[in-house]
């Protein structure tokens, strides 16, 4: 059986060793980071994302040809563009991760404004749970934490690969969690939910053919989308709505849109489409803020169509 909550992972000795010290020459300068003025982080960010266009070349094409594949009405001039920026938030996402992680309490609450935040107050006042769906935008680390300052919630959670990576993911994310559950630990999630918990789960990645229908995701007529999102919707008491960090010219905001009616209708089909609409919604917001580096359409209505990646 598995655990309610995940385990804190202890500091190790062996973390000292040879093996983990090009691991923690990143953390210790990502840490270092972390403390300048963020006026000083953003340019340091936009030349991360400069040095990504380089050494992740196939993150870069895939991004690219995402953007194309989902905006084929704006001009090749503002595809190029939306592209330039989306290298630029990726960079700086990588500094969000040591702002999520580092920054204290009140720096955070300096820089992030809240919209919506009242319909999670308003479900729970109902004895419910609150579903939140996400999107994988850029600065989703520091997103949770800013959510977390004032609404500590529930997520499934996967283990970084390198012990002591997994040690700073995990107490870094459990500043910003109430507690964390295994991805797979789907029973532990609807308990959540049905103890008025607020929980967060994200639909808008490719997650293979396996429980999805194909629906239009922008100008792709036919991609795969979970219906996982829907399981526990249909089993937990709760209600849901959707969630959105956003980086603005002032700082970020924390935006939490209402559910959608008559949610779960029955047809799983009708559903992740409207659910689709939300994330579309939701990425128009910022486009250039988005993701795009994800495989979104690595999986084919049929086994045999061709590749869009090639």
């Amino acid at each position: 059986m598995q655990q309610k909550k995940v385990v804190a992972p202890k500091f190790e000795l062996s973390f000292l060793g040879p093996k983990y010290w090009p691991t923690w020459v990143s953390v210790i300068f990502l840490y270092s980071i972390s403390w300048l003025p963020y006026s000083v982080q953003s340019p340091i960010g936009k030349l991360i994302g400069k040095i990504l266009k380089v050494v992740a070349k196939k993150r870069y094409l895939v991004a690219k040809r995402n953007i194309d594949l989902c905006f084929p009405n704006i001009s090749t001039e503002q595809r190029a563009q939306m592209l330039k920026e989306n290298l630029d938030n990726a960079g700086m996402a990588l500094l969000e991760t040591g702002m999520g992680w580092w920054w204290p309490d009140w720096r955070v609450k300096n820089m992030v404004e809240y919209e919506g935040l009242e319909l999670i107050d308003e479900i729970q006042a109902q004895g419910k749970g609150v579903l939140g769906y996400a999107i994988h935008n850029m600065n989703i680390e520091f997103g949770c934490r800013m959510l977390g300052i004032k609404k500590p919630s529930v997520v499934f959670y996967r283990k970084h690969n390198n012990p002591l990576m997994e040690y700073m993911q995990y107490h870094g994310r459990n500043r910003a969690n109430k507690y964390m559950i295994h991805k797979r630990n789907v029973k532990g999630l609807i308990q959540a939910l049905d103890e008025k918990e607020l929980c967060l789960y994200l639909p808008d990645q490719d997650y293979g053919r396996k429980k999805c229908e194909f629906t239009p995701f922008f100008a792709v007529p036919e991609t795969a989308t979970t219906t996982g999102s829907l399981l526990f919707a249909k089993q937990a008491n709760c209600e849901t709505v959707f969630f959105v960090s956003l980086k603005t010219k002032t700082g970020y905001k924390v935006k939490v849109l209402p559910g959608l009616e008559n949610f779960p209708s029955g047809d799983d089909k009708y559903d992740v489409t409207r659910i689709n609409e939300m994330v579309e919604k939701m990425i128009l917001l910022a486009p250039e803020q988005y993701l795009w580096m994800h495989k979104r359409f690595k999986t084919r209505p049929n086994k045999e169509d061709p590749s869009l990646y090639d």
